[in-house]
């Protein structure tokens, strides 16, 4: 997985990029097949903190964006988001409600 961390009107430690990418690697244990992951870091003129982070999978790009006080807690909200929108994502791709498949068959 491919992990580019780019900043806007600040600068970026190494120690905040290890914790993004450790972050976002955890990410992979939900959905093996994300090709890629962007992250911008910005800070607004108010002095609060955003992280925009675009996720490519096949087939589309799942996109989250959370501002706080800080980069580390920015990041910890989009994850939480980002784990929900994966989970879906897979959901809809691979998944089914066995509940709707055992539902349409009349012989039950």
């Amino acid at each position: 997985m491919n992990i580019n961390v780019r900043t806007l009107h600040c600068q970026a430690d190494e120690r905040l990029v290890k914790y993004i990418h450790l972050k976002l690697q955890r990410l992979h244990k939900i959905y093996h097949r994300i090709e890629g992951v962007d992250v911008r870091l910005m800070e607004e003129k108010k002095g609060g903190k955003v992280a925009e982070v675009q996720m490519h999978v096949p087939g589309g790009w799942l996109i989250d964006r959370k501002s706080s006080t800080t980069f580390e807690s920015a990041i910890n909200a989009s994850m939480d988001t980002l784990r929900r929108q994966l989970a879906r994502y897979k959901d809809k791709r691979y998944g089914y409600e066995p509940e709707k498949a055992t539902a349409l068959n009349p012989h039950e």
